[in-house]
């Protein structure tokens, strides 16, 4: 198992606390197991929930001011969605550091999505809680600034990314990237589109748009950005 001192590093938060970030990735099976009083990670995930609708509430209203309450609302509930939020907790290696009961381990809890994403939003109620605010708003940034701004954003509908991941992924010999309409909401004049990229007959990244254009070229982009930092 990874060290804690790690995982302070890849979040760039160093708690002042390090007990609250113990429990944040304490699952309920291993609270339960342990002898004598321990502490799961339930309480500090209802809060970092809390913390995380806020937090992209606020990117959003703030990087978007033309969209209405309905689009608003429909963006909002992909990011902070489980499919949107256990790619980060990917990018962590959550999974290496949760403490787990004997059942959940060996049904392979370290890889469960929900686990994932539970632990993602403790750390960040415990953040929260250890920092304030403002250090919560820091490590949010860190993961969804730049994948909110895309949205609706001109030069990523313009940006050619599909045509530089398709140099990557022939460079590497992967195939070609195809890319597949996973939803579309809202009426026809105010549509929000997911398009994930496909390589290899798996989806290695997801992008949204208010045109399906503009959303395959964000999922281009983020898939870049995943070869960057894992070689995909």
């Amino acid at each position: 198992m990874r060290t804690l001192e790690e995982l302070q590093s890849d979040l760039g938060y160093r708690f002042n606390d390090p007990k609250l970030l113990t429990k944040a990735l304490t699952h309920s099976s291993h609270a339960h197991e342990s002898v004598g009083e321990m502490e799961d990670n339930e309480q500090l995930e209802f809060l970092g929930d809390a913390v995380l609708g806020f937090l992209v509430s606020d990117f959003l209203f703030r990087a978007h001011p033309g969209l209405n309450e309905g689009q608003l609302s429909k963006l909002k509930g992909f990011f902070v969605s489980a499919a949107n939020l256990v790619k980060f907790a990917e990018q962590l290696a959550l999974g290496d550091y949760l403490h787990l009961g004997r059942g959940e381990e060996k049904t392979g809890g370290r890889a469960k999505q929900a686990l994932l994403v539970d632990a993602f939003e403790a750390i960040l109620g415990a953040i929260y809680l250890d920092g304030g605010i403002a250090q919560a708003h820091a490590l949010m940034s860190r993961f969804f600034e730049a994948q909110i701004e895309d949205v609706g954003d001109p030069s990523v509908q313009l940006a050619d990314f599909k045509t530089a991941l398709q140099e990557v992924i022939q460079t590497r010999q992967l195939g070609r990237a195809d890319y597949v309409v996973t939803s579309e909401t809202g009426p026809d004049h105010e549509k929000i589109f997911a398009v994930d990229v496909m390589i290899e007959g798996r989806p290695v990244a997801r992008g949204l748009g208010l045109t399906k254009k503009a959303a395959e070229q964000a999922a281009a982009r983020e898939a870049l950005e995943r070869y960057d930092r894992t070689h995909i």
